[in-house]
């Protein structure tokens, strides 16, 4: 399974935001992805130079970011030693402003010149980068920073800023993106960063975005109706195929849930027509199954599953065995 783990170093905030409700995939991006891949491991000591590579055999607004982007989540490393330093310090100085603000002050030269001579990075470098290829292109994108939601960060409790992204201007709209996530993977396990390009989080449905990323600035939620930190905190955990598939976890709407044993427990999630799947399967403490399915009158996708023995379970749900939605069932 892919857990994406992510780290915030500095704060940025912002203000005068429109909506954002357009799908990057109503673009074709062949001609912006074959441009950034010109330029493998380009050095960023000029970064108008790199800029003007990425962008200026392309028209439009779109199509730049898409270079800058995609070149990016190709070239820039997550540093899993500075990640797991960083992750350290600040949930250790959560509750100490004063100490985590000078962390934040020295730790970032360190993070900036890692990025300027060997491309490897924590995420406020990636949001950096993204910002300043942005502005030389002509572009305006922001910084945005907060909660980052993964399997080993911000599950529960009070919760803790550890990680940046970007909002980006694309004629005259504000778009979501998180090129971290887009990058790759930090296995822990390993120790090490995986690279896989993901453009999931690249324009992301703020809908989705938000159920794991959680802006210190509401604003740049980018919706009307905004859950509250607490509901981020203790909700189901997600990964990137919702965006694949477009579908929205409706019930259990907590990550930790309990159930009677014996008794017919319900998943339940809206599905979104512009995807399809073609199997919907459970995974319960490690074993694969294939429980009922159907769609109800409102066409949310339902899955039933009856858990028999007491005790506790992991359970996820995977589309097309790509998982989409994790959940701790308590059975009593």
């Amino acid at each position: 399974m892919k857990l994406y783990l992510l780290t915030l170093v500095i704060i940025v905030f912002a203000s005068g935001i429109h909506a954002q409700n357009v799908s990057s995939e109503q673009n074709d991006f062949r001609k912006a992805d074959s441009v950034a891949a010109l330029y493998p491991d380009h050095s960023l000591q000029n970064l108008k130079t790199l800029a003007d590579k990425l962008t200026l055999p392309l028209s439009t607004e779109v199509e730049k970011f898409r270079a800058i982007y995609f070149w990016i989540s190709h070239n820039i490393e997550n540093d899993y030693e500075y990640y797991v330093k960083n992750k350290k310090t600040r949930e250790k100085l959560n509750d100490n402003p004063e100490a985590l603000k000078e962390w934040n002050r020295k730790f970032s030269v360190q993070v900036f010149n890692k990025l300027l001579k060997e491309h490897k990075t924590v995420c406020t470098g990636y949001a950096y980068l993204m910002k300043e290829l942005a502005h030389h292109a002509g572009l305006s994108a922001v910084i945005v920073d907060g909660y980052g939601r993964t399997a080993q960060s911000n599950i529960g409790g009070p919760g803790y800023a550890n990680h940046s992204w970007n909002a980006i201007q694309i004629n005259g709209q504000w778009f979501l993106c998180d090129a971290t996530w887009s990058s790759g993977a930090i296995n822990m396990q390993e120790g090490s960063f995986v690279k896989q390009f993901d453009d999931a989080y690249f324009m992301a449905n703020p809908s989705l975005f938000v159920l794991n990323h959680y802006p210190l600035d509401s604003s740049w939620m980018l919706l009307k109706d905004k859950p509250t930190l607490d509901q981020f905190l203790n909700g189901p955990l997600i990964y990137s195929n919702i965006h694949r598939y477009h579908v929205y976890p409706q019930w259990p709407k907590a990550f930790n849930v309990s159930t009677p044993k014996d008794k017919m427990f319900l998943f339940r999630m809206s599905k979104d027509n512009y995807r399809t799947f073609e199997k919907t399967t459970l995974q319960v403490n490690g074993s694969t199954i294939s429980p009922r399915t159907y769609l109800d009158d409102g066409g949310s996708e339902c899955i039933e599953y009856v858990f028999h023995n007491k005790g506790k379970y992991v359970v996820h749900v995977l589309l097309d065995e790509r998982y989409v939605v994790s959940y701790n069932v308590t059975v009593h």
